[in-house]
């Protein structure tokens, strides 16, 4: 099944189903991104910060060769980390990064955080991850501005090498700064975005500037839980969220589909990743089925602004939702 697209600033089209490689294992990430072309799946969003680019690249290498997919089918999408903000970095990262995925240019490229860090060498620790060293808590800024970085993005789509440039975890104020002096207008906000963090506002002004919206997280403290974080832990699971279950069962979908219809219908693409191939398959089958509007109000009434991803919780500075 394939599925539906959006259409971005960038006058490129944008499936509103893709796959999410965060915490994908290196080990089965190639087979992971093979079956799932296989099963359908066309979008796949990477980023530096993952370290697995060089895998999810062989299997979409994988699945070209063997007359699966073209590339032109494909839509990959991957993210520039902090610590390579400084305007001369952005051009050998992405460089790096195309080299992993061994292609030729992104067809969307994301600022991953609005916050530069202090440059890594890539021989020194790649991916850098938030440290400057391998001590922890040594978190070191660099002076890097976004309009500098946003700029060297820019300069990514006159040479080829990105098709579109997007911004990630960003906040109104910064949005509308940097529609003040972006050249191209970033065409992708990719948020943290379930019912415990709706952010209503935040996809009113995306809308209003003609900004696409991607939600990340889109279960909520699941992957959060995972890694044993204790907020995610001490946070009732959606899966088993009796509002959810209810639309679940009247539906005839499991509740992972009803999270994602809930973000769909309402115009935004979704990221969701399972290494479960029935699930796979469920999690593309989110744009078939309609849920009514008591529904959607019922499911965005479960709103706490209950973010997971907050660099406040796991580093104790960058305070950037503050």
């Amino acid at each position: 099944m394939a599925s539906p697209t959006l259409k971005l600033n960038s006058g490129h089209d944008m499936p509103q189903v893709g796959f999410g490689l965060w915490k994908v294992d290196n080990a089965t990430c190639a087979d992971t991104v093979y079956n799932a072309i296989k099963v359908g799946y066309r979008l796949f969003d990477g980023a530096c910060d993952y370290g697995n680019e060089k895998e999810a690249g062989e299997g979409v290498a994988r699945a070209i060769k063997d007359g699966l997919v073209k590339r032109e089918d494909l839509f990959l999408v991957s993210k520039l980390w902090n610590s390579f903000h400084d305007g001369d970095k952005v051009e050998p990262i992405c460089r790096k990064q195309l080299a992993d995925w061994g292609i030729d240019s992104f067809d969307l490229y994301i600022m991953h955080f609005p916050v530069a860090l202090k440059y890594v060498p890539v021989e020194t620790r790649y991916p850098p991850s938030w440290t400057h060293t391998e001590k922890e808590g040594d978190v070191q800024l660099s002076n890097a501005t976004i309009q500098e970085t946003w700029h060297a993005m820019e300069d990514l789509v006159h040479k080829g090498l990105a098709k579109s440039i997007g911004i990630s975890n960003f906040q109104g104020s910064l949005i509308l700064d940097l529609l003040r002096y972006a050249k191209i207008r970033p065409a992708t906000l990719q948020i943290e975005h379930h019912p415990y963090l709706v952010q209503p506002t935040l996809l009113q002004l995306a809308q209003s500037e003609g900004i696409a919206v991607t939600a990340y997280s889109s279960f909520g403290p699941q992957s959060f839980i995972e890694l044993e974080w204790q907020k995610a832990v001490d946070t009732p699971v959606l899966f088993e969220h009796p509002t959810i279950i209810t639309i679940a069962e009247k539906h005839k979908k499991t509740p992972a589909q009803v999270l994602l219809r809930w973000a769909t219908q309402r115009g935004l693409a979704v990221i969701p990743k399972s290494n479960n191939a029935a699930r796979l398959a469920q999690n593309l089958e989110v744009t078939g089925f309609d849920l009514d509007e008591k529904e959607l109000e019922a499911i965005s009434g479960l709103d706490r602004n209950l973010r997971f991803n907050n660099p406040t919780d796991y580093l104790g500075t960058l305070h950037i939702f503050a």
